[in-house]
């Protein structure tokens, strides 16, 4: 992954019980991240940020467009997005991660979301992505369908057909 700027959270430094961030995830965004599922798209997010002590509930909803790759046809298209997921972080001597529970340095006290807002909208989408009927490339599906295709088979298959034919009359 490459450097995001701007996703970064300030836990060290704050001074509030509760505090709300928005962003936009554009094109821009997923080709820095450099994730394998989304090449592009356009992505609101809405993080609320609770502070108990030195405990976080990260708060986030998103909703939006990514683009993927189909799965009939392999062609480029928009899928919609939108969920909602809490991470759990709090403050220690090191950062951490053990898949329930986050843990950032004291000291500076950063949280980098960039990779977590990535992961977060690349679950958001659907196991199974598929043009609406109609819009999938019809030359691969033609050819899925065996459309248009003459069937070629193994000259000595068709001898074993004709003796099968034979002893059967």
């Amino acid at each position: 992954m490459d450097r995001v700027d701007g996703y970064r959270l300030d836990l060290g430094g704050m001074t509030e019980d509760a505090v709300s961030h928005r962003w936009q995830l554009t094109d821009d965004f997923f080709a820095a991240v450099n994730g394998r599922e989304i090449g592009k798209g356009q992505v609101d997010v809405a993080l609320r940020v609770k502070r108990t002590s030195e405990a976080f509930e990260l708060e986030f909803g998103f909703d939006g467009v990514v683009e993927v790759e189909c799965d009939r046809c392999l062609g480029r298209m928009n899928q919609p997005v939108h969920g909602e997921t809490v991470l759990h972080v709090r403050l220690d001597d090191e950062d951490g991660d053990d898949g329930e529970l986050i843990t950032v340095a004291r000291v500076p006290g950063i949280l980098d979301l960039s990779w977590h807002m990535y992961e977060m909208v690349a679950l958001g989408i659907p196991l199974r992505h598929v043009h609406p009927d109609g819009e999938c490339d019809a030359a691969i599906v033609q050819r899925l369908d065996g459309e248009g295709q003459e069937r070629q088979t193994d000259s000595r298959w068709d001898a074993l057909k004709e003796l099968i034919t034979k002893t059967n009359k």
